[in-house]
């Protein structure tokens, strides 16, 4: 079985493309069925942000994996297969175990070194556990994806070369001014109470705005945001904020009030639409700045002509992510990021091969498992026709031959079966198994027990580590 990756991002498709591409997160469990249900795949996993959505998969047919994994995620994600071939990209092997450590170190980013990533791995690979799809592979894969990325981060300063999408996103809107200065005071109104919602709340917070509203579909989230923003030690304690939760139905009548709006929730329509910005906005003399960070968009793209009215969306973040080539760095600056961006692709390319080591020599133990255990049963067959010939053995004879052939076994094995793992980790030495196999005629069905097994291992250790 081999690693396969289809997906598509911010650097392969144009924003439209990825927001009719998006997955909605409760269509993420059902699509992961399907995949493993195609009959090229066993496992399986999705990674689904705002600029980027990939499936994960082991499979044992290259050409019909691409085909069923391309078909599949078209057909859930409302995009037809022909507006997203294009756009979409292939990985494969070593490449996609390189390219998911290089999404975790933030190298693929819209905001190279951002750390949101990490944890949206993280809610992958538990996705993937709770619909029991990911296997000894794809658990593998994922768990060192994220120590890879801790380690980019903790060994270099790759996440001062970039900020979260957030905090790009508040630049964006600030423009030249310092985001505390410009959002100090200020009304704000955050709709989502996700991951990135929380995360942009907790920015504004700490950047002193006045007020803050927080509306979410599931009120007890909203509620819970705003009890941790406020509680004694959180982040709005000691600057007086005032916070509350608002139900989705008051987010028209807080927009009268709200100065800064920002939005990310999974929706899969449009939230505030150009009407309702203009209606807001109508008789104010101030002006409203949104950032919508939802994929698909949750703010009506119109609001870009609506004057009083300034909104950063995916789309411009990610021009101003390409347009951001390091000229407007201080200077020694660009040199700095170059360094750590370097630094940190040596440790993906150094963690690639170690994984790829692991992996060969994991590939190989199901056949060497196999011969010990055809071994142990030609030396039980022996022992039990000796003990028919020499019927008169005691046990004391008995047991010290039986531990004398088994002896003798092990040493013939020993060294054949450690030199075949260490040549089976090396770079071309999946064809080791397959010798061994032939070599010793050994039972394939065994040896895909032994396979199997090492897989539900896998997908039980996961369960474990949840409970």
């Amino acid at each position: 079985m081999s690693l396969l990756v289809v997906g598509l991002s911010h650097r392969s498709a144009p924003v439209s493309v990825l927001e009719r591409a998006a997955l909605a997160p409760e269509g993420r469990g059902k699509l992961l069925q399907d995949v493993v249900s195609a009959e090229p795949a066993t496992e399986a996993a999705v990674l689904a942000t705002c600029n980027r959505i990939e499936l994960y998969a082991d499979v044992d047919k290259f050409h019909a994996g691409v085909a069923e994994l391309s078909t599949l995620l078209a057909r859930h994600s409302g995009a037809g297969l022909e507006e997203l071939t294009p756009y979409l990209y292939v990985h494969y092997e070593d490449r996609a175990v390189h390219h998911l450590f290089s999404v975790a170190c933030g190298l693929d980013s819209m905001v190279v070194g951002e750390g949101q990533i990490l944890g949206q791995i993280k809610d992958a690979l538990a996705v993937a556990q709770e619909q029991h799809t990911a296997g000894r592979l794809l658990n593998d894969l994922f768990q060192q994806a994220l120590r890879v990325g801790k380690r980019a981060h903790s060994e270099t300063g790759i996440d001062k070369a970039g900020q979260s999408l957030v905090t790009f996103g508040l630049e964006q809107l600030a423009r030249d001014a310092d985001v505390a200065a410009w959002a100090r005071g200020k009304r704000a109104l955050v709709i989502g109470a996700g991951s990135m919602s929380s995360l942009a709340a907790t920015t504004l917070v700490r950047s002193g705005v006045g007020e803050l509203a927080v509306a979410n579909r599931t009120p007890a989230r909203a509620e819970r945001l705003v009890q941790i923003l406020t509680e004694p030690g959180g982040p709005g304690a000691a600057t007086g904020l005032t916070a509350r939760a608002v139900a989705m139905d008051a987010v028209a009548a807080e927009l009268a009030r709200a100065e800064i709006v920002v939005s990310c929730t999974g929706a899969a329509g449009l939230l505030l639409t150009g009407e309702q910005i203009a209606a807001a906005l109508a008789g104010r003399t101030d002006r409203m700045w949104l950032l919508d960070l939802a994929m698909p968009r949750d703010i009506d793209a119109a609001v870009h002509r609506i004057d009083g009215a300034r909104l950063v969306d995916i789309e411009s973040l990610a021009d101003a992510a390409a347009a951001a080539d390091g000229t407007d760095r201080p200077a020694g600056s660009a040199g700095a990021v170059a360094a750590d961006v370097d630094a940190v692709r040596r440790i993906v390319a150094d963690e690639v091969a170690a994984f790829g080591a692991a992996q060969r020599a994991a590939h190989i133990t199901p056949t060497v498992v196999a011969l010990r255990t055809m071994a142990a049963d030609v030396v039980s067959g022996e022992i039990a026709r000796l003990e028919g010939r020499l019927p008169g053995l005691d046990d004391k004879q008995r047991a010290e031959i039986t531990q004398t052939v088994r002896r003798v076994v092990d040493k013939l094995l020993h060294a054949p079966t450690v030199r075949v793992k260490q040549l089976a980790s090396e770079p071309g030495g999946a064809g080791y198994a397959d010798a061994l196999r032939e070599l010793f005629d050994l039972d394939p069905q065994t040896v895909a027990a032994v396979s199997t097994a090492d897989t539900r291992a896998g997908r039980n250790d996961a369960a474990r580590e949840r409970s």
